[in-house]
């Protein structure tokens, strides 16, 4: 199936790039829609990653405030998995291993990609590569971040239960912890054994 863009327009660049689109493609039934305009947000691509301690059972968390979250009754700082924007040339393992030690202080080793998906494709290009690494959780935690960012990050280190006690009541609501857990915790027994026979 083919498409076409017919015009974009660059409605605002900062932080995100807004544009408006307007394409038409192919349609299922057979023949070309009507053309259609679509605004669409790039914010670039993301990697992110679930540090796990396989000897202590232990994942790592971060706290953060959350713009898109400002109106939830519970407030915009959310648990998530450390994550960050690719820069320019950089492999997905450098993303991970860079923002595990700005936002965690945390070393990683042994990545499993766990999934790449679109973050919400009905508006925006943003690809998100998710992995589980290994860490060691001793001594983790604290409050860590990139200070000229305007980062502050809080760590949480917890039991892979409390973690997977925390998907199941909501405390974790947004996309890439959530498929990260459910992830780890279908993989958990497989993975902790692989990784404690190194």
């Amino acid at each position: 199936m083919y498409w076409s863009i017919i015009k974009e327009k660059i409605l605002y660049r900062g932080f995100f790039k807004l544009s408006r689109v307007e394409l038409k493609h192919e349609l299922f039934a057979g023949g070309e829609g009507r053309p259609i305009i679509r605004e669409l947000l790039d914010r670039g691509h993301a990697a992110a990653v679930l540090p796990y301690d396989p000897v202590r059972d232990e994942v790592v968390l971060i706290e953060q405030f959350r713009i898109g979250a400002i109106d939830d009754p519970t407030g915009p700082w959310l648990t998530e998995v450390i994550a960050g924007v690719y820069e320019d040339g950089e492999s997905a393992e450098e993303v991970i291993t860079r923002e595990a030690v700005e936002e965690a202080g945390c070393i990683i080793t042994d990545l499993t990609l766990i999934h790449k998906f679109y973050s919400t494709p009905g508006g925006s290009s943003e690809m998100i590569d998710v992995y589980l690494a290994r860490t060691d959780t001793t001594g983790l935690g604290g409050i860590h971040g990139v200070e000229e960012e305007g980062e502050d990050i809080r760590v949480q280190v917890v039991s892979s239960e409390t973690a997977f006690a925390w998907l199941d009541n909501g405390r974790i609501d947004s996309s890439m912890p959530i498929i990260a857990l459910q992830w780890f915790r279908l993989n958990r027994d497989e993975i902790r054994r692989r990784l404690l026979e190194k």
